[in-house]
């Protein structure tokens, strides 16, 4: 028998509406004590699940605590997979506390954070990355980070695991086979057929991982690297896009000796802009840190925003552009040719047709008077939306995942390396096993009691 717990799994302070709720064996036998219907006065067991009823919940005097209603959903048709009750209730911190204290009176205990996501994982009502999940949809706080905390709690990742492993279970079945008959020399799968096999699972596997930048990027915010020389309007550009004054704007050059983060909602996905010292020869021991972590800066971005002050002479944008652009790889670029209001139409059209480097945009801006913000906006979200196009059905988040992932990806590898040099099937089958192993630890089905103690001590008690 589970011992029966029960929390607020509202947010803490006062509110219009709390709830508390309880989970086991005894949560319906104990609700029974404190509850009592409105109109009829009859127990909480004395009426269908999945039914909202109004009542009182009483202290232990039999006086009114707080008119409530209550829901009373049978295990295993719960959250949790036991009986559980959930108690809707005025949300003065006073009854809050005064309806957990009568239930703790009763026999409950207290949950620990995640306890009842917990019971729900280990009821089988969801696996471990579904339950990771949970916790990835509380704290979402974009569209784009709500949009793949909802694939991953409704399965989509766990259905591509799934998939992995059985086509690894098939995969080492016929090796095994093999081994049985191994004095008969009987082959049962054609080695080159494996070979197109781990290639496929290879791919499949190294896709998932590739995809963490980009879904690590959406839960924290897409991080956006604001570089270029000294006052050439990072800071101000900065300031523009935040709507507030985050930065210190002057004339002086280099202003900006460290690093300058933060975030900014933008049509449903999250960006990180980071804005950085300026790039310039310096003696400045100080400012040539912050260089340097400009450079580390740009390294870490997904899109990189290279600032260039529109009326420096071509010679000099020119010069700027063939020696950074190159040392961006891999990066989503766009040439921010800012300070556009100060210069002639004729320096427009001569940067109009100044040659980038392939996949490098060009956008044209005045960050102090408040010109082209929203193509600006519009270039950020074609960027964050072709990040999320390529090729990822699944996008994982999750650094547990991730680092799960790459081991298993590890494991596979030693496999297409092992069929190449024709490596002995008892062999094959160990490196097919431990790629098995690793995907499984990511739903839970291997794990250990400090895994799972660590991933939910980070929910919040309630959930």
């Amino acid at each position: 028998m589970s011992e029966t717990i029960c929390a607020i799994s509202t947010a803490a302070g006062m509110g219009a509406i709390a709830i508390v709720r309880v989970s086991g064996d005894e949560a319906i036998s104990m609700a029974d004590k404190i509850f009592k219907s409105g109109k009829s006065g009859k127990l909480l067991s004395d009426f269908p699940p999945r039914k909202a009823l109004y009542g009182n919940v009483l202290n232990a005097d039999g006086s009114i605590l707080d008119e409530v209603v209550c829901t009373l959903f049978s295990g295993p048709h719960s959250y949790t997979g036991e009986d559980l009750v959930e108690i809707a209730c005025h949300g003065s911190q006073f009854i809050q506390q005064g309806i957990l204290q009568r239930l703790l009176d009763c026999g409950c205990r207290l949950a620990t954070p995640g306890e009842f996501t917990q019971r729900a994982f280990a009821n089988g009502k969801m696996d471990l990355s579904q339950a990771e999940a949970v916790a990835d949809l509380i704290a979402s706080n974009s569209e784009a980070s709500h949009r793949l905390a909802i694939s991953q709690m409704r399965g989509g990742f766990s259905r591509e695991l799934a998939k992995l492993r059985q086509s690894l279970l098939d995969f080492v079945s016929l090796i095994e086979l093999e081994l049985d008959f191994s004095e008969e020399e009987l082959e049962f799968a054609d080695r080159q057929k494996l070979v197109t096999i781990v290639d496929e699972i290879r791919y499949k596997i190294k896709t998932l991982a590739d995809s963490f930048k980009f879904g690590n990027a959406v839960k924290n915010g897409i991080p956006v690297a604001i570089v270029g020389e000294t006052n050439v309007g990072k800071s101000t550009l900065l300031n523009w896009l935040l709507n507030e004054e985050k930065a210190i704007v002057s004339d002086v050059h280099g202003t900006t000796r460290d690093v300058i983060e933060d975030t900014v909602l933008l049509g449903g996905f999250l960006f990180r802009f980071i804005d950085t010292a300026g790039i310039r020869e310096t003696h400045d021991e100080v400012e040539s840190l912050g260089i340097e972590r400009t450079f580390r800066k740009m390294k870490e971005a997904s899109i990189v925003l290279l600032t260039i002050d529109s009326s420096y002479v071509i010679g000099e944008i020119k010069d700027f552009i063939s020696t950074y652009l190159p040392r961006i790889k891999d990066k989503q670029v766009a040439v921010v040719f800012n300070k556009t209001d100060i210069i002639t139409s004729a320096k427009r059209a001569e940067l109009e047709t100044l040659e980038l480097p392939a996949g490098a945009r060009r956008i044209f801006i005045s960050a102090k008077q408040n010109q082209n913000k929203q193509s600006l906006i519009d270039l950020l979200l074609q960027f964050a939306k072709e990040e999320q196009q390529e090729d990822r059905n699944v996008v994982v988040t999750n650094m547990r995942h991730y680092e799960a992932l790459k081991k298993a990806l590890d494991a596979i590898n030693r496999v297409d390396e092992g069929l190449h040099s024709n490596l002995s099937g008892d062999l094959l089958s160990r490196d097919i096993r431990d790629c098995m192993h690793f995907l499984g630890e990511i739903t839970g089905e291997i794990t250990n009691d400090n895994v799972l103690q660590n991933i939910f001590s980070k929910f919040c008690i309630g959930k």
